[in-house]
């Protein structure tokens, strides 16, 4: 069984409800019944009723057991605006904002999320990046003990050992060392989360244990101290150049003593250039399955999509979602 496969079969055993608000997009409607048929989990999709009936029945699609919710008619909508209102007022939003904000699919969504009336929402198939970080962080909010959002990518190397995290590969451009220390823990949890194994991490660099001298080894330094320092039961060691996490003789040679060297499965780059270069080189170079941008790093999951997908990828993302919220 593929990781896909076994990342579905293990969200069909705990069966969590996940949001769909892009119910105009006919992957999600496509993605939102499979779901249900396959057990993957349970869902909402939000739109017209009509809109979405009169979609699904062109594509042939059932929709029997996906719930179906308007955002504008929903008796939610005056609660969720109260609630937006007390998150948001700090920043000037007033209470018609707030409620003309969480009639909006995408907002709806997220405050489904936040006020538990959905585990995870999936988005993306239609909006930006932007838009679907913008309603995770301003209604969900960040994890304690983080600074910041990030993403990770999933990735399945053919002939390689073990599913590999890639992180931050698509949202942090620059992140400090701060930053990148919460990039890392986050991406720990990710990826114990979704392979089941226990996350070895590597703080990635072009120097090795003081090789070179640079204000950019620096950070990645820090970053790995203050990674000790937040989460000191997680294994982690940097700075290490990318051989040394990954291959066991040279991470002998480069780094004796390392307990991550030769044996790294999370990679944390130092900043958005590198991590998005070497995701692609190694989709396309070593014909890896890349699963993401995967979004961590907020209090409850919001997964974003490529508006490139397809049905079946916003159902793998919708079975990631339910992991990850468990």
């Amino acid at each position: 069984m593929g990781i896909v496969e076994q990342i579905r079969d293990r969200a069909r055993k705990i069966n969590k409800h996940i949001v769909f608000p892009e119910g105009d997009d006919e992957r999600t409607i496509r993605a939102a019944a499979g779901v249900v048929q396959e057990k993957i989990g349970r869902a909402t999709v939000l739109g017209l009723e009509k809109d979405v009936r009169r979609m699904a029945q062109n594509l042939k699609v059932d929709l029997d057991g996906v719930h179906i919710v308007d955002p504008g008619a929903s008796e939610k909508i005056t609660s969720f605006a109260e609630t937006f209102y007390r998150l948001r007022k700090h920043k000037g939003v007033t209470p018609e904002q707030a409620k003309e904000t969480v009639a909006k699919p995408i907002f709806f969504g997220a405050m489904m999320v936040h006020e538990g009336e959905a585990d995870g929402s999936v988005a993306g198939a239609v909006h930006t990046t932007g838009d679907v970080l913008r309603a995770g962080i301003q209604c969900i909010g960040v994890a304690e003990g983080l600074s910041v959002v990030s993403s990770t990518f999933l990735m399945i190397v053919p002939g390689w050992e073990r599913p590999l995290s890639y992180a931050d590969a698509g949202v942090v451009p620059d992140p400090d060392p701060d930053q990148l220390a919460s990039i890392a823990i986050a991406s720990a949890r990710t990826h114990k989360k979704l392979t089941g194994d226990e996350p070895v991490v590597a703080m990635l660099s072009f120097s090795t244990h003081g090789s070179a001298c640079h204000p950019k080894v620096d950070k990645v330094k820090e970053a790995t101290r203050l990674v000790k320092e937040k989460a000191p039961d997680l294994l982690v060691d940097g700075e290490l150049q990318a051989d040394a996490a990954l291959i066991p003789s040279v991470g002998t040679k480069k780094a004796p003593g390392s307990p991550v060297a030769g044996k790294a499965n999370v990679l944390i780059f130092p900043d958005l250039d590198a991590g998005n270069i070497a995701y692609k080189l190694t989709q396309r170079l070593a014909k890896a399955e890349a699963l993401g941008p995967l979004v961590q790093g907020l209090k409850k999951p919001a997964m974003d999509l490529s508006r490139g997908c397809s049905a079946d990828d916003v159902m793998n993302v919708a079975a990631i979602c339910c992991l990850l919220s468990a």
